[in-house]
């Protein structure tokens, strides 16, 4: 049985002008693939106006709390003792927003109730993986 967790969320994007403009969002995690967590965000959030949804690993949102994580498409690090930063990275370009840290605290600690970390079923995701990679040949 899948179980997911799903929490609203608010955020600040941050503008090429320095301008902070709020952001709604919903943090998710599904058991069904224990490793990630997924940020839905809005059409009115969007540049081309549809629903946008980010995916990356669970771990890196619980390093990004602390320190300074990740590399590539998607970057977090604490800002201040309350707010933390996601960073993500598109071909179209990027977006840089704030979230108060404790949202995503309280988030990933549901996550792990779901899920304990280490505890994933790693065999899970690889089946479900090479099933999509090879359209179930």
């Amino acid at each position: 049985m899948d179980i997911i967790v799903e929490q609203p969320a608010h955020a600040r994007l941050i503008t090429a002008e320095d301008r902070e403009v709020p952001v709604s969002a919903t943090l998710r995690y599904s058991a069904e693939d224990p490793l990630a967590v997924f940020v839905d965000f809005p059409a009115e959030a969007a540049l081309n106006g549809e629903e946008v949804t980010w995916t990356f690993a669970r771990s890196l949102l619980d390093q990004g709390l602390r320190a300074p994580a990740g590399h590539g498409d998607v970057q977090i690090w604490p800002y201040g003792r309350t707010r933390t930063v996601l960073e993500f990275h598109s071909p179209h370009g990027m977006a840089l927003l704030q979230f108060q840290a404790s949202a995503l605290r309280r988030f990933l600690l549901h996550t792990y109730a779901v899920v304990a970390g280490g505890q994933e079923d790693l065999a899970g995701v690889v089946e479900r993986g090479l099933s999509t990679l090879f359209g179930g040949v």
